[in-house]
């Protein structure tokens, strides 16, 4: 029998005790005299009463200090539990970007002069090759025209040279020439006519052989009047010609040189995209290298971010990254990872990683920041847990403890491997098999096989 019971059985013996008491006192007085036997009867009921009611307290107190000993000595502790699950899990690594065009130009002045004609394009959409700015370059044109003398006067001068000194000298060995050209075309065809006519026989053999002599000779004053040429065109000073021809080279440059100066009066668009920046406008004088507009396609962008190296080992291209700019709450953009930087700032050991995203309706702003989140690693159909469920040993972050449930709601250390983290979650890799609770608050220092209470469990 346990105390509780001991006590209680002492109890009620102690009540009929003081009972049969009453009742033998209340039959003696009443047998000696009778007068007195309803006043008995009061007390007794009322000395009854008050035994009782004093032996209920007493059990009540017995009681209540004994289920305080109970509990202090077995306490019930009350935590919040989660199902171990099997599901996807990915690690991720986030930082702060910014956004820049895919491609961008800044557009400089080539030649010198007052802007003739530029109109305000600040926002303004420009297609490749068109027309930004018109510069005046009349002096430029001026000097063109000059350079077009001088080159038509160095190649006169050229051509007088190679004419040469003795003009009627040149005249006679031309007439030579013709001559001698037409003396053996006639010769030629004589010989011809009457060789046929010898074949015939129509002709003696005689007159064949003049005929032939005659080729032969016209052949020979033809190659005389040819090397009389060749001999007097040589007589012309080597070194007059190379400079001759020295000079008309130069022009030739020169005049080349300011036809592509004066091209570059016209300014051009060397890309499409949207005018950022205008520095200049029409009626100001420029120089070679004053900036005038600055062009940005921003039909796609680029956002850079600078991740920590030792974040930057585990990205790669092609790996997926999400967006959100600063700008636009609540949105979210996808794209890839176009390229992971070879270096990393030597003062804070900071990679740059680009994501390239797509931005045709212009909803992103360049310059403006994002956040970029990149996914590193995943894993599918694998335990997962919240991370507050783990308590991590000394050793590091791959080993940690589980407070594990079971049906009579005692709780169980349970020793696991961990594997992918994220903010809020944690892969379980050994240790768990799926399904079961885990205690996710008031698990800290709770010793294995305490009776627990479930207030609440996640999902």
């Amino acid at each position: 029998m346990s105390e509780r019971e001991n006590k209680a059985h002492l109890t009620a013996e102690t009540v009929a005790s003081h009972e049969a008491d009453a009742e033998d006192g209340a039959r003696v007085g009443s047998a000696l005299n009778p007068s007195l036997k309803p006043k008995a009867n009061r007390r007794r009921f009322l000395l009854i009463a008050s035994t009782v009611s004093l032996a209920l307290i007493a059990a009540w107190f017995a009681t209540n200090r004994n289920g305080e000993e109970d509990q202090s000595s077995n306490p019930i502790v009350s935590v919040r539990v989660a199902r171990a699950e099997r599901r996807s899990i990915a690690a991720q690594v986030a930082a702060l970007g910014t956004i820049s065009p895919h491609e961008q130009a800044v557009v400089s002045a080539r030649t010198s002069g007052q802007i003739k004609r530029m109109r305000l394009l600040k926002n303004a959409f420009v297609r490749k090759g068109d027309v930004i700015a018109v510069i005046d370059v009349r002096d430029l044109e001026a000097q063109r025209a000059e350079a077009a003398a001088a080159l038509e006067e160095a190649r006169l001068n050229l051509r007088n040279l190679s004419a040469g000194s003795i003009p009627q000298t040149d005249v006679q060995t031309e007439r030579e020439l013709r001559d001698a050209r037409a003396e053996l075309q006639n010769a030629r065809a004589l010989y011809e006519r009457r060789r046929a006519l010898y074949e015939q026989g129509g002709i003696a053999l005689k007159e064949l052989e003049a005929a032939q002599l005659a080729l032969t000779t016209a052949e020979n004053r033809l190659r005389l009047a040819e090397r009389t040429a060749e001999l007097r065109a040589r007589t012309i000073n080597p070194t007059d010609r190379a400079a001759a021809q020295a000079r008309v080279k130069q022009a030739e440059e020169r005049l080349a040189s300011l036809n592509t100066q004066i091209s570059y009066a016209t300014v051009r668009a060397p890309i499409s995209g949207i005018i950022t920046d205008q520095y200049q406008f029409q009626g100001e004088y420029v120089a070679p290298g004053s900036r005038l507009v600055a062009i940005a396609d921003t039909s796609s962008v680029i956002v850079k971010a600078q991740f920590p190296d030792t974040v930057a080992d585990e990205l790669k291209v092609g790996d997926a990254a999400t967006v959100q700019p600063m700008d636009s709450p609540g949105e979210t953009l996808t794209g890839p990872v176009t390229l992971v930087s070879r270096s990393s700032d030597p003062n804070n050991r900071m990679v740059e990683v680009w994501i390239t995203l797509n931005n045709a309706g212009g909803r992103l702003r360049v310059g403006s920041a994002a956040r970029v989140t990149v996914t590193t690693r995943r894993a599918d159909d694998t335990i997962v847990v919240p991370l507050s469920a783990i308590t991590f040993t000394t050793g590091g972050f791959d080993e940690g403890i589980v407070m594990v449930v079971d049906q009579q709601q005692i709780a169980h250390e349970v020793k696991v491997t961990v594997g992918i983290r994220t903010s809020s979650l944690a892969e379980i890799r050994s240790g768990l098999q799926g399904g079961e609770l885990v205690i996710v608050e008031g698990n800290y220092a709770l010793p294995d096989g305490t009776k627990v209470k479930i207030e609440e469990e996640r999902s």
